[in-house]
C-alpha cells in the first residue's frame, strides 16, 4: 500500500475515533425516584445517542455516558415513561417517575422490584390529567373527595382516614407547586389548570417532618403550553 494512503487512512480513522469519543466524553450521574421519596431500582435509563442502556441500581442510582444535548429515556413498567433532555452543563438528573394509575400498576412496580417498600407505596395516591378529564369537577375539593380513597373534606380542610395525628389539627399539610399553603387557596385555582394531585399518608410524609403527620396533598398546576 502506498505509504501516504496508509498515513491518510490511519489518521482517519484516529480523526473518527476521537469524535466517537468527544461525543461520550461525559458521565452524568442520577437518581431515580417515584413519589419524590421512594427510590426506583432496576428502571432502564436509555441514551438516545449511543443507545446504550444502564438500570439503576438498589438505591434508584446510575451513571451512564452521554453528549452534550442528550436525551435520556426512563423507563419502568407500571410507570409512565419519561424523556429527561441534557445540556452542554449537566452533571446530575433527578427524575421522578410517575406511577400509572390502578392496582395493577403498583402490582407490577413491586412485582418487578422496582419497589422494594410495598407499604411506603401503597401509602400513596396519584392522579393526573392524562388519567381523567379535570375539568369536569367544580373545585379541587371534588376531585379529592371523589377519587381518594379514604380522603375526606371536613369543613374545608382535608383529612386523610388511616393517620394518626400528633398534632391538634387533623388537616393535611397542603403543598401547591412547592410551596405550603393554606386549604383556602384552592379554591382559587381552576381545576382546568390541574396538572397532578398525589395523597401522601403514613411514614412516607416523614420526608414534611411533623407537618406532614396528618398526611400530605401535593398538586402540581400547568405552566405554559403544558
Amino acid at each position: 500500500m502506498n505509504l501516504k494512503i496508509y498515513y491518510s487512512l490511519l489518521f482517519a480513522v484516529a480523526f473518527l475515533l476521537s469524535l466517537n469519543l468527544q461525543a461520550q466524553d461525559r458521565i452524568i450521574h442520577g437518581l431515580v425516584t417515584t413519589f419524590d421519596s421512594i427510590m426506583v431500582s432496576g428502571a432502564s435509563v436509555k441514551v438516545k445517542s449511543s443507545k446504550q442502556e444502564v438500570f439503576t441500581d438498589s438505591l434508584g442510582n446510575f451513571s451512564v455516558g452521554v453528549a452534550n444535548n442528550d436525551v435520556l429515556v426512563i423507563s419502568a413498567k407500571g410507570f409512565y415513561n419519561q424523556r429527561v433532555k441534557l445540556d452542554e452543563k449537566s452533571k446530575l438528573a433527578a427524575i421522578n417517575l410517575k406511577l400509572k394509575p390502578g392496582t395493577k400498576a403498583k402490582e407490577y412496580a413491586i412485582g418487578y422490584g422496582y419497589v422494594s417498600d410495598e407499604e411506603k407505596l401503597n401509602a400513596l395516591s396519584s392522579l393526573d390529567r392524562n388519567d381523567m378529564d379535570f375539568s369536569q369537577y367544580s373545585n379541587i375539593f371534588e376531585i379529592i373527595r371523589g377519587r381518594f380513597t379514604g380522603v375526606q373534606v371536613v369543613n374545608g380542610e382535608i383529612q386523610i382516614r388511616g393517620v394518626n395525628s400528633i398534632n391538634s389539627s387533623t388537616a393535611a399539610l397542603i403543598v401547591l407547586d412547592g410551596v405550603t399553603v393554606d386549604s383556602s387557596v384552592l379554591n382559587s385555582i381552576p381545576t382546568t389548570q390541574v396538572k397532578s394531585i398525589n395523597v401522601i399518608k403514613d411514614g412516607s410524609a416523614a420526608i414534611y417532618g411533623a407537618r406532614g403527620a396528618n398526611g400530605v396533598v401535593i398538586i402540581e398546576t400547568r405552566r405554559g403550553d403544558e
